[in-house]
């Protein structure tokens, strides 16, 4: 009942917040990408060539921007921030960030299935872990609602598919906005990377086609 009513006053704060924006959301919507297996060809009387027969892979999740916090913390209190209470990070913000997959997915030598996935991160210093797991999202957040999450509150481990350790480096740069991209890209896989701040963590993955 602690942590349920702890999740319950950071989301009113969060709608307090929204208010405080004027309507515009402080962390929006976001997506990232990508296809393969599809081919170019170029149809009779057109001018350029069409991509078609490709299968998706897609990430969705809220953008929050950094305004000048201190994200990450240090020593036991590492993602604590983040985390908000919860026991994992949601890696996004606000809902819970889903990963959705036309093709199998071979992540640290485990096949994720064609389906939709809430993704999470375990935040540890040098040492993040990305969770793939079949906890279904909620849409709206709802306390009643006990098969389902609002971003990471009220996540177990038992329904992972898969955890994979991310390979974590500095960036030149500091990136405001939490960003998923999906990134040295061929039909035989890439990297899944989020980037915020000044990180930015990737996991290789297989396409199984």
């Amino acid at each position: 009942m602690k942590r349920l009513g702890a999740s319950t006053l950071i989301i009113l704060l969060g709608c307090a917040w929204l208010a405080a924006q004027g309507g515009r959301p402080a962390s929006p919507a976001g997506s990232s990408a990508t296809q393969v297996g599809g081919k170019y060809t170029t149809p009779a009387g057109a001018d350029e060539p069409l991509y078609s027969g490709g299968k998706w892979i897609e990430i969705t999740y809220g953008r929050p921007i950094k305004r000048g916090r201190d994200l990450w913390g240090s020593g036991a209190d590492y993602g604590k921030k983040l985390n908000a209470g919860a026991p994992v990070w949601r890696a996004g913000a606000n809902v819970t960030t889903r990963l959705k997959t036309d093709v199998p997915l071979v992540i640290n030598n485990k096949t994720v299935a064609p389906g939709e996935y809430s993704v999470f991160i375990e935040l540890k210093p040098s040492n993040w872990t990305l969770v793939v797991s079949s906890w279904a999202a909620q849409t709206k957040y709802d306390p009643s609602n006990k098969a389902a999450l609002w971003g990471s509150y009220e996540y177990t481990p038992d329904k992972d598919v898969v955890r994979a350790p991310m390979t974590l480096a500095s960036l030149p740069f500091s990136v405001d906005q939490l960003t998923w991209e999906f990134v040295d890209m061929t039909d035989a896989g890439g990297k899944i990377a989020i980037m915020w701040d000044k990180n930015v963590a990737t996991v290789p993955f297989k396409v199984q086609m």
